[in-house]
């Protein structure tokens, strides 16, 4: 795959500065929420057909990129 940065782009003129899939205004965080309900990539291609099966990946990759660089306090287990 490609370098995630080829298809990922924060632009401030482009939905308020969020990450956005280069050349649409389909933001990464939409095509998150869509993996993480359970959408497959077929549907996901279906709904959003500028988007390409290489994008879904670099968008992934983004996450894993945010994910090494930040942590967010998760509630303790239950005992």
């Amino acid at each position: 795959m490609s370098e995630w940065t080829e298809r990922i782009v924060v632009d401030p003129s482009i939905c308020h500065g969020k990450a956005c899939v280069r050349n649409t205004r389909v933001m990464v965080s939409v095509l998150l929420d869509n993996l993480a309900a359970g959408v497959s990539e077929t549907d996901i291609l279906k709904s959003y057909p500028s988007i390409q099966s290489e994008d879904l990946k670099a968008v992934i990759a983004y996450a894993a990129e945010l994910a090494r660089g930040r942590v967010v306090n998760t509630p303790p287990l239950a005992a």
